[in-house]
C-alpha cells in the first residue's frame, strides 16, 4: 500500500473515532435523564412550554406544568418543590399561563 493509501486510511479511522467519541456521551447522557414536567423556573425549561411557545427557555412562570426539564432518571416525582408541588413524567394542568 502506498503512503497515500495509508494516510487516507489513518485519516478515515481518526474521523470515525472522533464521530463516535462525540456521539457516545450524548447517548449516555440522554439515557440517564428523563423529561420532568412542572419543575423548571420561568425561562429555564429544556423544551415545550404549551401553546404559543417554541421550545427551550420559553416557559413564562415558575413550575409551569406543561414545560419540561431533563432531570436525572428516577428523581422527577420525588423532587421537593415550593408549595407542595411535585414533578411529573406527564404534562400537568397546574401553573399554566394559558389555562
Amino acid at each position: 500500500m502506498s503512503n497515500k493509501g495509508v494516510s487516507a486510511a489513518v485519516l478515515a479511522g481518526a474521523v470515525a473515532a472522533a464521530v463516535i467519541s462525540v456521539n457516545a456521551p450524548t447517548a449516555a447522557y440522554a439515557q440517564a435523564k428523563e423529561k420532568c414536567y412542572g419543575v423548571s423556573l420561568a425561562g429555564e425549561n429544556d423544551c415545550k412550554a404549551g401553546a404559543g411557545t417554541t421550545c427551550a427557555g420559553t416557559s413564562t412562570v415558575d413550575y409551569q406544568g406543561n414545560a419540561w426539564t431533563l432531570v436525572p432518571k428516577g428523581t422527577c416525582e420525588t423532587m421537593e418543590l415550593p408549595g407542595g408541588r411535585q414533578g411529573s413524567l406527564t404534562e400537568l394542568d397546574r401553573d399554566n399561563p394559558e389555562a
